[in-house]
């Protein structure tokens, strides 16, 4: 750990991104990087891809546990300061984090808090400095895409497949046929008034079906939205299919404002769900896989307890 502390400025942090103390337990250990972090989607400002310098993602998770217990289980970034390859046999098993080195971290993640006017506290993670520690990156920045395809993020089958379909959809949406998009035209709420809600007490490991793209649809208002939450785009690839419950959430930090957001309307998380980045031009190969949360009325419930990532036999049926 004194190796990392060793790298951050007074902010626990390299290029403005902060090492915190949920990564504290990985220090020492052996992982494999998942991704390069080269670029990622901006979920504070322009919802665009952004990029970043000497990153890669190890496929571990932030817990939350020094940010109020914040449920957005987001991938960490790890900046290259803070790795060495790994070589020879493995190392002993690594002794928990000094007391001292931890308190470093806790000062500097809680010295960069303050307090809303309500009393509110603000937050500071990876997630809500995500600009500072990223610069601007135009879609047709040719060599980011290079990288994705010489990093591994995407397979060459992957790169073309879904760059095609990319300048398809931009030329029928230049002629104004959205109703032509791949794969489902453009998400177009239909409900008018307050969104409507639905109850089905989902508990974790519970099997449920994404409903249909046109069901929930007459879910969304008109900016697409069901009691202020979004259906993206990068959805729609699991409509139609079944996955277990993994988690419900009830609380996450807000990128934007830094404030914990408790869920007045019930939203879940997925098995083996997480976002590819394959179908929004903006952030197009996006590796960031973040959790899209799930309202419990896109979801129906399945009687019987078995997963499948495939259409269930109804599916063609009209």
């Amino acid at each position: 750990m004194g190796e990392v502390l060793r790298t951050l400025d007074a902010d626990a942090a390299v290029d403005n991104m902060p090492f915190m103390p949920e990564m504290a337990r990985f220090a020492g250990r052996r992982l494999q990087v998942s991704a390069s972090a080269h670029k990622g989607c901006d979920t504070i400002e322009t919802y665009r891809n952004r990029k970043i310098d000497r990153a890669v993602h190890l496929g571990v998770r932030c817990d939350g546990s020094a940010h109020g217990g914040c449920q957005a289980s987001c991938l960490l970034y790890w900046k290259e300061d803070w790795l060495k390859p790994a070589s020879g046999p493995a190392p002993r098993p690594v002794p928990p984090t000094q007391d001292d080195d931890m308190a470093v971290l806790d000062r500097a993640t809680h010295g960069r808090e303050s307090r809303t006017a309500t009393g509110e506290v603000v937050y500071s993670c990876q997630a809500t400095r995500f600009v500072e520690a990223s610069s601007p990156m135009r879609r047709r920045h040719l060599r980011q895409y290079w990288i994705d395809v010489v990093s591994g993020n995407v397979s060459a089958w992957t790169f073309t497949r879904y760059m095609l379909l990319a300048i398809r959809n931009a030329a029928v949406r230049k002629v104004g046929r959205y109703d032509l998009m791949i794969p489902h035209g453009t998400i177009k709420g239909l409900a008018t008034g307050k969104t409507p809600n639905d109850t089905l007490d989902l508990q974790v490991g519970d099997m449920v079906e994404v409903k249909t793209p046109a069901e929930i649809m007459t879910t969304l208002d008109s900016a697409g939205r069901n009691r202020g939450m979004a259906f993206d785009t990068e959805m729609l690839p699991f409509c139609g299919k079944r996955y277990r419950v993994k988690q419900r959430i009830e609380r996450i930090i807000n990128e934007r404002t830094g404030v914990m957001m408790a869920m007045r309307t019930p939203a879940f998380v997925l098995e083996d769900v997480a976002c590819m980045g394959n179908l929004h031009p903006e952030r197009i190969f996006c590796p960031r896989r973040i959790y899209p949360f799930w309202r419990e009325i896109w979801l129906k419930r399945v009687a019987h307890d078995r997963a499948s990532h495939e259409p269930p036999s109804h599916a063609g049926a009209s």
